[in-house]
């Protein structure tokens, strides 16, 4: 356990030593913040009632999908992990320490614009702080082990960004961060039902805010539990000590596995 903590200290001060993290984790999220919180509640006052939970959503997107899985590429070619396989640590440490210290951080951001986007952006404040706080950690779980995932089945820097984008690009777009579901097209609803993001907002909506949701919010907790287990195992069994070990126990392309949980969430939605 102290040399878990010592880790993740370790790690903890190497992100804010880390310009690239420091812009990921810190500096992205928040300008984008400043600037949704300006733009978007002047251009579309309801945008301030999904300020909070939008911009949560994108902190944990940024952070654990477009930050964390480029280090742990990085990690693997530089012989690192190699090395930590000499030493005795296991997979799962490696593995759970990036996730744990990149939420860390995110929370620390995402405890930022909570307190700070009623008084600063007329941004609407969750019906149940204690709800916001537990679909927070789900969002996490299910953000982070995604990109752990991505993280392992990537072959270098330019695949984590192609798998990380797959996600990001079409959850700002159809997630319900820019704008409600229900003006996204009826005949997008179903792809939209695909993005982790999307199911992470009507948990939002649902739970910290009390309001009415496209989807069935029993659908969207069961699809981010199912995909965080899902994509944290296949992560651990993915993962490999050394890029040079052609040896594998998995094709990297198994990791799409982790996507099932939503693709039967968009059928179950819109087939029934």
């Amino acid at each position: 356990m102290k040399a878990f903590s010592n880790h993740f200290a370790f790690e903890f001060k190497t992100a804010l030593r880390n310009s690239t993290q420091m812009l990921m984790n810190y500096l992205f999220p928040l300008v984008f913040y400043v600037m949704m919180g300006l733009i978007m509640t002047s251009i579309n006052p309801g945008f301030k009632d999904i300020l909070i939970p939008a911009m949560i959503v994108f902190i944990f997107m940024v952070s654990a999908l477009l930050g964390m899985p480029g280090p742990m590429v990085e990690s693997r070619e530089a012989g690192i992990y190699r090395s930590f396989k000499i030493n005795g640590v296991p997979a799962l440490s490696i593995l759970a320490i990036p996730v744990l210290t990149t939420l860390f951080h995110s929370f620390i951001v995402a405890a930022i614009i909570a307190l700070t986007a009623t008084p600063l952006f007329g941004g609407s404040a969750p019906t149940s702080w204690l709800n916001l706080i537990l679909v927070s950690l789900l969002g996490a779980f299910a953000l982070g082990g995604l990109g752990a995932l991505i993280g392992v089945v990537s072959t270098g820097a330019r695949s984590t960004v192609l798998w990380a984008q797959a996600v990001f690009l079409p959850s700002m777009l159809l997630g319900g961060l820019m704008m409600p579901l229900e003006f996204i097209p009826e005949s997008m609803l179903p792809f939209s039902a695909l993005l982790p993001p999307t199911h992470l907002m009507q948990a939002f909506l649902g739970f910290a805010y009390e309001t009415a949701t496209t989807f069935d919010l029993s659908v969207s907790i069961a699809a981010l539990l199912a995909g965080g287990f899902l994509s944290a195992g296949l992560a651990l069994y993915l993962f490999d000590w050394d890029s040079q070990n052609q040896a594998r126990r998995g094709h990297p392309l198994l990791g799409l596995l982790a996507l099932s949980p939503y693709l039967i969430a968009s059928l179950f939605l819109f087939l029934r």
